[in-house]
């Protein structure tokens, strides 16, 4: 006589329940980093928003031989234009990708070359070598932009005065990292 063996297969509910308690353990513990990750990317997206439109004034005014102006609102939202509020060429709005990210900017008289202010709003002129001069009419420079979320890590925009951009680590030393500032 044969006798067949029933094997089982699938799950028991006590397997299920264990394997999901293990995975809610995990997902807890994962929660944290995967959330300083999401705002980390949001001030980086912010960051690398302003160095490309600070980058395409830049080439504008050397592609059109004229200067072209930088302008940064109160919030990351910003416009390129033609210089003394012409012609708009490309604009960005804050609700793209950095909503929850707060900025500050720094300006620098560039006939002195002393910081002056951190202000809400300012702006920035390429001349037609791409190289930074005094807003029309005259007023302080946009010079560095400093970005930051709660529980973030802040990252710098700096604008040197030929016109190079360069985002860095405000909290590292530039002397002893090449990503500090």
């Amino acid at each position: 006589m044969l006798v067949y063996k029933h094997k089982s297969t699938g799950f028991t509910l006590i397997e299920m329940m264990i394997a999901i308690a293990i995975l809610a353990i995990l997902a807890s513990a994962a929660y944290p980093s995967f959330r300083e990750m999401i705002i980390n990317s949001k001030i980086r997206n912010a960051t690398e928003s302003i160095i490309n439109g600070l980058q395409k004034a830049r080439a504008e005014a050397v592609a059109r031989n004229t200067n072209v102006e930088f302008a940064l609102s109160t919030d990351t939202s910003w416009v390129v234009q033609l210089a003394g509020g012409g012609t708009q060429i490309e604009s960005r709005n804050s609700s793209e990708g950095s909503a929850s990210v707060t900025r500050t900017g720094v300006v620098t008289n560039l006939t002195t070359l002393v910081t002056t202010a951190t202000v809400a709003a300012a702006k920035t002129t390429f001349n037609n070598f791409g190289g930074v001069v005094a807003n029309s009419p005259a007023s302080d420079s946009l010079t560095q932009v400093d970005l930051a979320a709660t529980n973030g890590k802040p990252l710098r925009v700096v604008v040197g005065v030929g016109g190079n951009t360069r985002m860095c680590d405000p909290s590292l030393s530039f002397a002893s990292n090449p990503r500090g500032c």
